[in-house]
């Protein structure tokens, strides 16, 4: 594998990621990025993301000379053969995904960018946005590619590394293979397409994950009224190779930094072609209500009023192994608790710092203190070593609503606790309130 010199626009958790990870591979690469004081850090191999793997790799790139932190993207391409657009891509107005950081850095390097560099478009952006950057470039020797990433927070590094496929999109073969070619140490199957079709890849899978999220949610409410046990039922399901284990948990909604703005700007896209996407906005709206069935549980649990009452949270990030709070379904239950005037101690081993309307405490036994419910948001592993007797001592009602059927349900009735899941247990929750009465 040649070793090739490439840039990366953004140090965020695909930006970083992928800058060293590619260092890893043997790969020269600058990182960019408008936060001044952020490269800094990185240039002392302070890594703020909590990413396991991240920091340690980082540091290896900054120790052997294969990786560098700059302020300012004009900077960083001077000399790139490849240059990576890792930049944010919000939810605009609409749903539609925000360009503007895109466009921002284009108008920044257009004039310096390498004869016959490839600048790649590594942000998910709608279908369509390559024509547009290389519109906007004027460089008929620059061609743009589409590659998207495919990146959990939490295993991001992993993932990078351990790839299921590569996705390269281009109108033009030759940089495509040029793209592709930097990940041939990784030996991961690879599609090569067009640009348009590379950029729906994205979309497409992670709009066809929230559908199964959604999905295993209403059926975890229908077996709350039939009287089955949505564990038994998902396993029952995911032993069928077509289906498979993976996105058959059900939850408090599906959230994150990705899967909200995607499953909006899949909408935005379709509706602009003139084509209607009921199964995705159905998705959408099923997240949504299990959000309102997770605080109706709560509600209930909590004798069917919520106002005055003390509610434990045990998680706040949007899942566990990441301190990201991006659309955290934890924070819009949380939201939606406040408004019935609930009063709200939460804590999350990766979550430090306030957070609007929670008092935020160090440990998880200070946030169940004299709680009304305890609600467990994130499905964090130590939360089922806790010291479940002592929880049971500290707690004023001793009712647990467990909302991602993280915990051992036997183990917590032991220690004299009620646990109530989702898609499990009785289907009236009055059961629930004359099971402690």
């Amino acid at each position: 594998m040649f070793a090739r010199r490439i840039a990366v626009v953004g140090t965020g958790y695909v930006g970083l990621t992928t800058g060293a990870c590619l260092a890893s591979l043997g790969h020269r690469v600058v990182c960019a990025d408008v936060d001044v004081a952020k490269v800094h850090r990185l240039r002392a191999g302070h890594v703020s993301i909590l990413e396991p793997g991240l920091s340690e790799l980082v540091n290896e790139g900054l120790a052997a000379g294969r990786l560098e932190f700059v302020v300012g993207a004009a900077q960083a391409v001077v000399d790139a053969e490849v240059v990576f657009l890792c930049v944010p891509t919000p939810m605009g107005a609409g749903g539609a995904a925000d360009l503007a950081a895109v466009e921002s850095v284009i108008a920044e390097v257009r004039t310096v960018l390498p004869v016959g560099c490839v600048v790649v478009n590594k942000s998910t952006v709608p279908v369509g946005t390559a024509a547009r950057v290389s519109a906007l470039l004027k460089r008929k020797d620059v061609p743009v590619v589409s590659n998207p990433e495919f990146l959990r927070e939490g295993t991001a590094v992993r993932d990078f590394l351990n790839p299921d496929r590569i996705v390269v999109g281009c109108d033009t073969q030759d940089a495509a293979e040029r793209v592709a070619a930097l990940y041939a140490r990784l030996g991961a199957p690879t599609v090569l397409t067009d640009a348009a079709s590379a950029e729906l890849v994205k979309y497409a899978a992670n709009c066809f994950l929230a559908m199964k999220l959604s999905y295993v949610n209403a059926i975890a409410e229908l077996c709350e009224r039939l009287g089955a046990d949505v564990a038994d039922v998902t396993e029952g399901m995911g032993y069928d190779r077509r289906i498979g284990q993976s996105f058959l948990q059900p939850g408090p909604g599906w959230g994150g930094s990705c899967l909200p703005k995607d499953t909006h700007a899949l909408v935005q896209v379709a509706g602009a072609v003139g084509f209607d996407f009921p199964l995705l906005t159905a998705t959408i709206d099923t997240n949504t209500r299990q959000r309102e069935r997770v605080v109706s549980k709560i509600r209930h649990a909590a004798g069917g009023r919520l106002r005055g009452k003390r509610i434990g949270l045990l998680g706040l990030a949007f899942k566990a192994g990441t301190d990201d709070l991006r659309d955290s379904p934890a924070l819009a239950v949380a939201e939606l608790l406040l408004a019935e005037g609930a009063e709200l101690t939460g804590y999350d081993p990766g979550v430090r710092g306030e957070v609007p309307g929670v008092r935020v405490v160090d440990d998880a036994y200070a946030a169940v203190k004299g709680a009304d419910v305890v609600a467990l948001l994130t499905e964090w592993p130590e939360f089922r070593c806790l010291d479940w007797s002592r929880v049971a001592e500290l707690v004023d009602s001793p009712l647990v609503v467990d909302t991602r059927n993280h915990l051992d349900p036997d183990a917590l009735q032991r220690c004299g606790l009620t646990w109530w899941g989702v898609g499990r247990g009785p289907a009236n929750p009055l059961q629930v309130l004359a099971a402690v009465v």
